[in-house]
């Protein structure tokens, strides 16, 4: 393999990774590398313009680069950047947000507030998901000792590969306590001597576990099996029940299907109830409570989740007149969030059981100003609707990564509405589409949300003011 010698790295890159140059003055692409790290990189792949590469031997270490806390890192891929401390992750995101205005947005000096960080950054996430393996991945120092390992494993997918799995003894991004379930399910599943999936062969009992936890600091645990006998299953499930008694859920799930997908079968409640309860503080003395199901989306942040629709709701101005419009409504939580605010709140999203979720959110929480309706955005948001529902003076927007189909932002531009708030979780497409807006809508200004600490993440918040038309 060709080793590029004495690279610099001179500033983080896209998607976490370090950007150094090679002697032919060619871009190198280092994951895991920081500015200020000089190193040898291993050249994995050549493109035209650039290198791919890993860190072959690190000669000298950046003054940013700090111990990382989990003996994991590097290898499960689940965070990019706990050798930065915090607070420089925190201007990297920033950074690359107002890049991406710049650059392709085309927003000379957009006016940014400073980044609001997360509180938690370590144990703040609510949801995760692992998956059993017969044949796990080794360490370098476990292929060397030679010593015969127990291969099954439970943990994350190895980086780019579906069919090598890390076992996780500890993660530090949900609380200690999925740690104990995790381990325990493994613990169980091994002395049970339950095979572990194996996705060459397409065989195995136990295939994968999602733990979810609530600021209510209640738990839910959904096993996913696959070819396993009713006294097996059965036997595994009451023991795990026995030693989690505090469990507020207790569910599982068969899946013979070759892939590990959720939404498509049947979860069965074994113990309590069907799901958790989650709140949301709307603000002093109000607060809106989800009920959170196996297959319900929810923030896995739920704190600074909070935080992002606080600031939202904020920057959106809204008075007791208004008719408020949340596209890409999910399971209403923004909708719901700013009901108290609006006359009116429409959520549209295209997803038939977000919407379902939504409708039955809103009746738990006692809020009948909302209306949410089911449908592809491109093809709902049109005249007709509008002339239908009513022309909105706010809108909220929360597109997935792939930002807005053009012919919503060109109904958009056309609804009236005098603010638009756009919540993105890839700021490159925002950007795109805010140029696009910028025809009829004055970008105000910006501010980057951490919702995902130690990796490379981040949302942004943009507030737009229709411009106003001389009639000269």
């Amino acid at each position: 393999a060709l080793i590029l010698e004495d690279i610099r790295i001179e500033r983080p890159g896209a998607r976490g990774k370090g950007i150094g140059f090679a002697p032919d003055g060619k871009v190198v692409f280092v994951p895991y590398a920081v500015p200020g790290d000089l190193m040898d990189v291993r050249v994995i792949g050549k493109k035209k313009r650039h290198y791919e590469g890993k860190i072959h031997s690190l000669k000298e270490s950046s003054p940013s680069r700090i111990e990382p806390a989990c003996r994991h890192f590097g290898q499960c891929g689940g965070c990019k950047w706990q050798h930065v401390p915090y607070d420089i992750q925190l201007e990297w995101k920033y950074q690359e947000v107002r890049d991406h205005l710049e650059r392709l947005g085309g927003f000379k000096n957009p006016i940014m507030e400073s980044i609001l960080g997360s509180e938690k950054f370590f144990h703040y996430r609510n949801k995760m998901e692992y998956s059993f393996k017969e044949g796990r991945w080794l360490t370098d120092e476990e292929v060397a000792s030679g010593v015969d390992i127990d291969r099954r494993a439970l943990g994350f997918h190895a980086p780019g590969r579906w069919d090598r799995v890390i076992d996780i003894e500890r993660c530090h991004l949900q609380d200690e306590r999925a740690d104990e379930l995790r381990n325990f399910a493994r613990q169980l599943a091994l002395e049970m001597d339950l095979s572990f999936y194996e996705p060459r062969q397409k065989t195995g009992e136990m295939r994968n576990m999602m733990i979810r936890n609530s600021s209510l600091d209640q738990w839910m645990v959904v096993f996913m099996f696959g070819e396993i006998s009713d006294r097996r299953k059965e036997e595994f499930l009451t023991r795990f029940a026995e030693r989690f008694e505090w469990l507020q859920s207790l569910q599982y799930t068969i899946n013979r299907k070759l892939n590990d997908a959720w939404f498509d079968l049947e979860v069965i409640t074994y113990r309590g109830a069907s799901y958790i309860q989650e709140e949301m503080e709307v603000r002093e003395g109000h607060k809106l409570n989800f009920r959170i199901a196996a297959k319900t989306f929810y923030q896995t942040n739920a704190h600074q989740a909070q935080r992002l629709y606080s600031l939202s709701r904020d920057w959106a101005g809204i008075s007791k007149n208004d008719l408020v419009y949340d596209l890409y409504t999910g399971t209403g939580t923004i909708a719901l969030f700013v009901a108290d605010q609006a006359a009116r709140v429409v959520g549209i999203e295209s997803v038939e059981d977000s919407i379902v979720t939504a409708r039955e959110n809103a009746l738990n929480n006692g809020v009948n100003n909302v209306e949410f309706h089911c449908g592809d955005m491109r093809k709902v948001l049109d005249k007709s609707f509008m002339d239908a529902h009513g022309y909105p003076d706010v809108v909220i927007t929360d597109p997935p990564r792939e930002g807005m189909h053009k012919d919503v932002t060109e109904h958009l531009m056309n609804c009236g509405a005098r603010t638009i708030v756009y919540i993105s979780c890839n700021s490159a497409t925002q950007a795109r589409d805010l140029q696009i807006l910028s025809e009829k809508y004055e970008l105000i200004k910006s501010r980057p949300v951490d919702m995902f600490p130690h990796t490379f993440h981040v949302e942004n918040v943009s507030v737009l003011e229709k411009r106003l038309i001389s009639e000269d």
